[in-house]
């Protein structure tokens, strides 16, 4: 890369890590809250799984536009805007709390997931710009930055009810109030500080042609481009399944302890989704993406015959929760670098927001149905169907080798030359 392009790069990947600190901690407060505000509202225990799945629907509804909107006007557009998103939906669910009003509390959960599919964009938005040997790395820093705001969110739920009765607010809904000032703070970051666009740059480089020389892949490989977000879908709805289901199984283990158990578990399993990310994108650029998701795969199937066989276990269940979150984070990390490296730059948001809107809405059907094989055939049997998907991405990982070079740096041959692939015909 040029000098310029190489220190745009850099000053990128730490706005958008700090800009997923800040998002991080209204999407956190929402997954800790939703439930609870839900059955408050509602009256109704039965409705509060409405909150959880209103932002899954409201990320998957908006990926793809997003990256749309990306496409003609930049990262940094995209990125605001899902902002605002966020910041009118914590706005809507507040005012939803005062008024005792369930649909508009829906509403305003939706629009806080569709702030969510922005932060999202964020990982793909690392790799715009970052040549083929720090791809995985930059978008793995990234992705572990979702960590801080994830942690810190539901940790501000104490002092945020505290805050709330001093001014005033709803029951339930303090948190949002740090919420607020995170995402103002997150708005004003990306619209201040997100210039020069990367994907806009990135995208003038690939029509100058500079790219090329800088050995930044842009050719098309729509098979690897398929697999990739196949690898990425599946691991998310493995791991979204098996861990919507954990805790009303720990539940049944441990009836005295079970906020103990649950909370503990489920840190386990964040730790191993989030903070294992920036060795699981070093990983992938030195010995490929393809090899990186297979290790996923061999996370995932370690954590699922470890829960099938041991479900009965605390200690075995904690363990299994680990693995899970560490193969999810193998597998996404590398799946999204493969998909970004496997498209034209001109093709790459849009892809990029079908698979975040093909792993959202996934992961959604996932969680439903992981309920019904739970009631049926117990949690050590839902791990075992779960594995069905593994298998499937195992599987097809030739194909993906015939579309794409297994190792993620493109083979050089001599100054300013690199080996790629004939175009092929894009992916639809």
């Amino acid at each position: 890369m040029t000098e310029d392009a190489a220190s745009l790069q850099r000053r990128t990947v730490r706005v958008l890590a700090a800009g997923q600190v800040l998002g991080g901690i209204a999407f956190g407060a929402t997954v800790s809250l939703g439930a609870l505000l839900a059955a408050d509202v509602s009256g109704q225990e039965s409705l509060s799984g409405l909150a959880t799945a209103s932002v899954t629907l409201g990320a998957a509804f908006c990926a793809i536009p997003l990256a749309r909107l990306a496409a003609r006007r930049g990262r940094r557009v995209a990125l605001t805007l899902g902002n605002l998103f966020a910041l009118v939906g914590i706005v809507v669910v507040i005012t939803a709390a005062a008024g005792r009003s369930f649909p508009l509390l829906i509403a305003g959960v939706i629009l806080i997931g569709a702030g969510n599919a922005g932060n999202l964009q964020s990982r793909f938005a690392a790799t715009d710009l970052a040549p083929a040997e720090r791809r995985g790395r930059d978008l793995g820093v990234v992705v572990w930055a979702t960590t801080v705001g994830g942690v810190v969110g539901p940790l501000l739920l104490t002092p945020g009810e505290a805050l709330g009765r001093v001014i005033g607010m709803p029951p339930l809904t303090g948190a949002y109030a740090f919420s607020i000032v995170a995402q103002v703070a997150a708005f004003a970051l990306y619209l201040v500080a997100l210039r020069p666009d990367p994907l806009l740059v990135a995208q003038r480089l690939a029509r100058s042609g500079e790219a090329r020389r800088d050995h930044i892949v842009d050719t098309d490989r729509p098979i690897a481009a398929r697999y990739a977000m196949f690898a990425v879908a599946g691991s998310h709805v493995v791991m979204a399944s098996v861990m919507a289901m954990t805790p009303v199984h720990l539940a049944h283990l441990a009836p005295d302890h079970v906020t103990a158990v649950v909370g503990t578990t489920i840190a386990v399993h964040v730790f191993g989704m989030y903070g294992l990310s920036p060795l699981f994108g070093i990983l992938a650029d030195r010995a490929g993406r393809i090899a990186t998701i297979l290790l996923g795969q061999a996370l995932l199937a370690a954590s699922l015959v470890l829960a099938a066989v041991a479900s009965d276990s605390q200690g075995s269940v904690l363990v299994a929760l680990f693995l899970l979150g560490a193969g999810w984070s193998a597998a996404t990390v590398a799946g999204a670098a493969l998909l970004t490296e496997s498209s034209l730059t001109a093709l790459r948001p849009r892809r990029q927001g079908m698979s975040d809107t093909i792993m959202t809405f996934s992961a959604a059907v996932g969680a439903v149905l992981a309920g019904v094989v739970l009631g049926l055939i117990g949690y050590g049997g839902l791990a075992l169907v779960a594995l069905v998907i593994v298998v499937a991405v195992t599987v097809l990982s030739p194909y993906a080798r015939s579309g794409a070079s297994a190792s993620a740096p493109p083979r050089s041959e001599g100054p300013g030359r690199c080996v790629t692939e004939p175009p092929r015909r894009p992916l639809p």
